[in-house]
């Protein structure tokens, strides 16, 4: 482990049971497992940030849950600085969360709508008991809301979420996270839902964060031509699992999975004109509760063999720093 890390994860998975109907259990005694995380292992540095890409249902948000232990873990650990994180200990957790942060996807659904702008922003320092005096209070959330890009900070302080765009709530979603000063980050497509014009703001908004306060990022999206951009390495994930991981530029111009190479056939590329159709998967994600001894690509992969159905491959380094889990990779 490296002290520069600040997170380090090691064979993390999630797996959940799932309940059935008594006539279910009459018929069959076996469990029914959806393996929403199955066994993952990756650090992040010091004021770096890690894109997490993927499908819909690939395990990203759980993984980044998984992280801040908002979701148990089956197996695995996770380890914050150096030191392995206690989800059982609350005087630790109580220091962790400080520290640790989440922007959620929605902000819409992210902020109690019965609550001014002042409470939510402030709640952090509340559940904490960082802050002695009102005055106190309103002035760390005035900083957090300027910092966050709502200038003057007077203009919102007593609105309520309905009196804001989904721009503005973002912002303030950001602001609430932020008001800790934590060294890392899971944001969780926190710019998905917004309109272009101010995604561009947003990320814009992070981007000076991170350079500010050397802060630490596990970036989840969908969106690997975004991830492309503001990204210092870039993580693949499908159906629970990590299949490529390496430096941006390696992963858009050198990608070696077969589901990488998929991903980049379909990105779109600013001034470069498309010379052949797009190279759609065949089939759809298989159900994660469905078994697969082998690969878990395979059923899509159009470069599978017998020992990709039997045989699970192991996460192999063919450059510095560039990972691939795939039995051809060295052939392709």
């Amino acid at each position: 482990m490296s002290n520069n890390h600040v997170v380090d994860i090691e064979n993390i998975k999630v797996h959940f049971d799932i309940k059935r109907s008594l006539a279910q259990d009459i018929i069959s005694k076996k469990k029914i497992i959806l393996k929403a995380v199955d066994g993952i292992s990756f650090s992040i540095a010091k004021g770096e940030i890690l894109s997490l890409v993927g499908e819909s249902g690939s395990g990203k948000t759980t993984t980044g849950k998984a992280i801040l232990q908002l979701a148990p873990l089956t197996e695995g650990s996770v380890n914050f600085l150096g030191e392995e994180v206690r989800g059982n200990d609350k005087v630790y957790m109580k220091e962790f969360r400080q520290n640790a942060q989440m922007i959620f996807q929605d902000p819409y659904q992210s902020v109690n709508p019965r609550n001014i702008v002042m409470d939510i922003v402030a709640e952090p320092l509340d559940v904490h008991g960082l802050v002695k005096t009102e005055a106190e209070r309103e002035e760390r959330v005035r900083h957090a809301l300027e910092q966050a890009g709502m200038n003057p900070a007077e203009d919102y302080l007593y609105r309520y979420p309905h009196e804001l765009s989904g721009g503005q709530r973002q912002r303030v979603v950001l602001a609430s996270s932020m008001i800790l000063e934590p060294k890392f980050v899971v944001a969780d497509e926190p710019v998905s839902m917004l309109d272009a014009s101010i995604r561009t703001g947003i990320l814009k908004l992070l981007l000076e964060l991170r350079e500010k306060k050397a802060l630490s990022y596990l970036f989840i999206t969908h969106d690997l031509s975004l991830a492309w951009l503001i990204s210092d390495r870039i993580a693949i994930m499908y159906l629970g699992k990590i299949m490529e991981i390496g430096k941006p530029d390696l992963i858009i111009h050198k990608g070696i999975h077969p589901y990488t190479r998929a991903l980049t056939a379909i990105m779109p590329k600013p001034g470069i004109g498309r010379k052949e159709g797009r190279r759609i998967l065949p089939g759809e994600t298989p159900s994660p509760i469905e078994e697969i001894n082998g690969c878990k690509f395979c059923t899509r992969c159009p470069i599978a063999k017998d020992i990709c159905k039997e045989i699970e491959p192991l996460m192999e380094e063919l450059e510095s720093g560039h990972f691939v889990a795939c039995h051809f990779a060295k052939e392709i």
